[in-house]
């Protein structure tokens, strides 16, 4: 099985904090739609033993697409690909792209669930994160989108400066009550090159509180595990059966194939990646080259891959596929790496499957990429 990430690199707006690929004029749109669908024609044969059991239309902003743009997208992956009968299809979409007759409209395609981000449900944290919606939209758009779609996940983000803990807990009330069956929290983090990154050197924005956002994520954990919500990754909690198919795809290790420009692509034993520059992309598949940069996985890459994602779920690291992937030798000495943080009771061993498996403990999950950092093969 495998899945199909498309990138839609368009915003309204720039969030402060976001690092990812995207523009701001909808200018080239057509131009580049049109470079996305003749990059999957390009690409099928790379996908033609796989059946696509997940498509996820990620950005930017896929909400900003027409439902005709959609569908002609939806099409040419159905034309050009083997689809199993029921794919989880998702669409990231922002509240103030969700009118009523625009949820309507999508629920009458064949996509079955919704990623909102919402972010917040107050005026000034979306404010701080120059967010393009208003807190009414946020919970609007919810109070319709609940009774089209049944799939539905929800951003929020976590260690705002100025959030206290008790507007922490009424964010994620808030979710509870409009009955989302997943949620998606992360943490704020400063990355390199944003406007946040750059309001806080200036001393315009006080710096993130890694303090705070441990306080925000142990309330999130708490308060999700009351609602029955399982934490099957650090940064997402869903109820049975509501897991993210396509996101588990990424976690477990499984083939996808990311088109657009910055999308990354897996195909067991390669990585490639897009160029994140609209312009070269679409110029580049005009002239039925595929503008992607590709890195064949070495044996350390795979196992720190392997490593690093297997820590962040709960299905853990195995140690049955440490020694038949990588060899007796790697799994001794990830026995050996491991032990201090089993000491300190970041990592623990079950042994109540069939195979025995590390996985994180809560204790250790707050840390879980820094514990999986230091147990990687240099």
């Amino acid at each position: 099985m495998a899945g199909i990430y498309i990138h839609i690199p368009f915003c309204k707006q720039a969030c402060y904090y976001c690092d990812f690929h995207f523009s701001t004029s909808l200018k080239h749109k057509e131009a580049l739609l049109n470079a996305i669908v003749d990059e999957l024609i390009l690409r099928k044969s790379e996908f033609n033993q796989q059946k696509i059991e997940t498509i996820y239309f990620g950005g930017g902003t896929p909400s900003l697409l027409t439902i005709e743009e959609i569908q002609t997208l939806l099409n040419t992956i159905y034309k050009n690909y083997t689809v199993v009968s029921n794919p989880e299809i998702t669409l990231e979409a922002n509240p103030d792209d969700l009118s009523e007759e625009k949820i309507i409209q999508l629920s009458k395609t064949s996509i079955n669930r919704l990623s909102i981000g919402i972010q917040s449900f107050f005026e000034d944290d979306l404010k701080f994160m120059n967010r393009a919606h208003s807190a009414i939209e946020s919970k609007k758009c919810l109070t319709i989108a609940t009774q089209y779609f049944d799939n539905i996940t929800i951003d929020l983000i976590y260690g705002v400066p100025n959030m206290s803990s008790e507007k922490w807990k009424k964010n994620l009330q808030i979710a509870f009550e409009f009955g989302v069956p997943h949620i998606s929290s992360y943490a704020l983090t400063v990355e390199a090159k944003t406007a946040l990154a750059n309001f806080i050197e200036k001393g315009k924005l006080p710096p993130v509180d890694e303090e705070l956002a441990l306080t925000h994520f142990e309330i999130l954990v708490a308060e999700t595990e009351k609602q029955g919500f399982v934490q099957y990754e650090i940064s997402n909690f869903g109820k049975p059966a509501y897991f993210s198919k396509h996101n588990m795809s990424y976690w477990l290790g499984e083939k996808y194939l990311g088109v657009g420009p910055s999308a990354h692509s897996f195909n067991g034993v390669e990585r490639s990646w897009n160029v994140s520059n609209n312009t070269k992309y679409t110029k580049s598949i005009a002239e039925k080259i595929v503008p992607n940069t590709v890195e064949t996985l070495s044996v350390e890459n795979r196992f720190n891959e392997y490593i690093m994602t297997g820590l962040r779920t709960v299905w853990g690291v195995s140690f049955a596929k440490i020694e038949s992937e990588f060899g007796n030798e790697i799994l001794q000495q990830f026995i050996k790496n491991a032990n201090p943080f089993i000491k300190k009771g970041l990592l623990k061993i079950e042994e109540n499957t069939s195979e025995k498996m590390v996985i994180t403990t809560k204790k250790g999950k707050f840390l879980a990429d820094g514990i999986a950092s230091d147990l990687f093969i240099i």
